[in-house]
């Protein structure tokens, strides 16, 4: 699908395109997506103050999502392979600013260390490097330092036509709030509908220490997706209420 296709396919979305020319084209590509209900209460520690948890029929979800970034590129620049395309796992929750709905990462790794350093510097995205493996119905990863590992074992399965509200909730989702130590920076982004298909698991491994109470025992959903290509904008930038408090005493 070509760019000008993308951004003429809207009527999945809940908002309008943001009006300004979008930054950056990126492909997320063979997802798997681990869903999991939490409790709003255990998961609010992990959330700034200023993002309200959104909620589905009263509960709170978090997501493992494993995919393969490809192509990411700035406007009117070619991809770099070496940088552009690497593996991804992030740890996400679903938030609201504004009446907005979004996604907050609670951890996002790559598996290229430049590639970590660039989108940092470039997003202020908390992105952190992890040794990963992916083939075929199979992706690793492994991070010594935190002492957090995934390995997951997996055939796909057949499409899913006839997505419920729950599927469409936990992945039609088009901004990303994220803080910093100053600020909760806004990306809003656009995309296709995901395409999603059922998937079998044959190995569910994953261990993040301190997400521990927020992924036990099997997801509660889950799926596959061959990828959408994605446009995004720049940030927007709103300091945190401590600091603006700081700042007029």
């Amino acid at each position: 699908m070509r760019i000008r296709e993308i951004l003429e396919t809207t009527t999945h979305r809940p908002w309008e395109l943001p009006s300004g020319d979008w930054k950056y084209y990126q492909e997320w590509n063979n997802a798997l997506f681990l869903h999991w209900q939490v409790t709003p209460e255990e998961l609010r520690r992990f959330v700034p103050p200023e993002l309200e948890i959104d909620l589905y029929k009263g509960n709170a979800w978090v997501s493992v999502v494993a995919f393969t970034m490809q192509k990411i590129r700035p406007r009117n620049l070619p991809a770099f392979p070496p940088v552009s395309d690497f593996d991804e796992i992030n740890i996400r929750t679903y938030v609201k600013r504004n009446n907005k709905t979004g996604v907050y990462f609670l951890s996002i790794e790559g598996g290229t260390r430049v590639s970590c350093l660039v989108a940092r510097k470039l997003s202020e995205l908390p992105y952190r490097y992890s040794e990963m493996n992916r083939k075929k119905g199979h992706y690793s990863s492994v991070n010594e330092k935190s002492g957090d590992t995934l390995e997951l074992d997996y055939k796909i399965n057949s499409q899913i036509t006839d997505k419920t509200p729950l599927d469409k909730w936990l992945t039609e989702r088009y901004a990303l709030f994220q803080d910093t130590a100053t600020a909760i920076n806004e990306f809003e982004i656009h995309h296709a509908e995901w395409p999603t298909y059922k998937i079998d698991w044959e190995k569910i491994h994953i261990r993040y220490p301190r997400f521990s109470r927020l992924l036990e025992g099997t997801p509660d959903r889950s799926h596959y997706s061959t990828g959408v290509q994605v446009i995004a904008w720049d940030k927007t930038t709103c300091r945190k209420m401590v600091m603006s408090m700081q700042n007029n005493t």
